[in-house]
Formats: C-alpha cells, sequence, structure tokens
C-alpha cells in the first residue's frame, strides 16, 4: 500500500491547504501580496524519510513531516519569477499509523501535516513553549477553514476512525 492507494486525492488535498495556509498567513509573514510562490510537497516512505531525516537533523528514525525552508523574510525572487519557498517531505506509513493512533480519518492528518510543513517553510517553528503556542494557534485557524478540527484537542473519547479513509 501506498499513497495513492490509501489516499487517491493526496494532490488535491495537498494543493487546498496549501492554498488555504498561504492566503491565511501571506499577510502576517512578509511575502509579497502579489508574490507567486512555489514549493514542493514530496510523497515519500518510512525510508526515505528516515535516511532525510538522520543526514539533516541527526535522528536515525522516520517522521510524519520534515520541511525544508528555502525562503526567509526579505528575500525576492527575479523579476516574474515564483519566490521558492521550499520542500515538504511526508513519510507514508508514518502518516498512516499516527493517523490510525489517533483515530483521525488519513485525509485530515494529512492536511494537518501539510499546514504544519508550510508553517516551518513561513519561519514559524515550535521549539519553545510560546512558538509551539503560536504555531499550534495558526494550525488551528488555518485547519478549521479546511473544515478539519483541532487536531490537538483530545479525541480519546471518539469512536475510532479508519485509518485508510481519504477524502
Amino acid at each position: 500500500m501506498g499513497w495513492k492507494h490509501v489516499c487517491p486525492d493526496a494532490d488535491r488535498i495537498a494543493r487546498d491547504a496549501v492554498r488555504v495556509a498561504l492566503a491565511t498567513q501571506i499577510t502576517t509573514t512578509g511575502l509579497p501580496l502579489s508574490a507567486r510562490v512555489e514549493l514542493c510537497i514530496v510523497l515519500a516512505d518510512d525510508i526515505e524519510q528516515q535516511r532525510l531525516n538522520s543526514r539533516f537533523r541527526g535522528q536515525d528514525a522516520p517522521t510524519n513531516v520534515l520541511a525544508f525552508p528555502a525562503w526567509e523574510p526579505g528575500m525576492l525572487s527575479p523579476p516574474g519569477a515564483p519566490l521558492l519557498l521550499g520542500d515538504i517531505v511526508l513519510a507514508f506509513e508514518t502518516v498512516a499509523r499516527e493517523a490510525a493512533e489517533q483515530s483521525k480519518p488519513f485525509a485530515e492528518h494529512l492536511r494537518h501535516l501539510i499546514v504544519h510543513g508550510v508553517l516551518h517553510l513561513l519561519g514559524y517553528d515550535h521549539q519553545t513553549a510560546g512558538a509551539a503556542s503560536i504555531m499550534e494557534s495558526l494550525e488551528r485557524a488555518i485547519l478549521a477553514k479546511l473544515g478539519v478540527p483541532d487536531p490537538y484537542h483530545d479525541q480519546a473519547t471518539q469512536p475510532p476512525v479508519s485509518a485508510s479513509v481519504c477524502a
């Protein structure tokens, strides 16, 4: 099993999540309002994610999402060229396992992780409690616009959801 088997709409879900995240954050990050932006989303597996995580973060284990920013506030692109934000890499097996463990539909968890990755590309992090609080608040606001419930709310009382549901 893989991305296309479990979530045939992954491309559309990714585009929608990126579009809403950028539209919500573009005025608060210093991105020019008229900027065309470009980013890459890689739908990888745990093996590739572990390799990247080991190489770039010194963590020899897969993780759900990695973000590799290429943009910083104040950076400009050549006239007519898009602003390159960076790359987001998602690990299929980890995303699927987490969705099942958290009783969340796969598509909702995918949307959350893409929004999380976009915020990292825009310079947000969760290295301190204060920064994490800001980032989580932004995630909640963006995900609400996408119709995704608060991912940080305790969902232990909700019935389990199949991790293979992607809509």
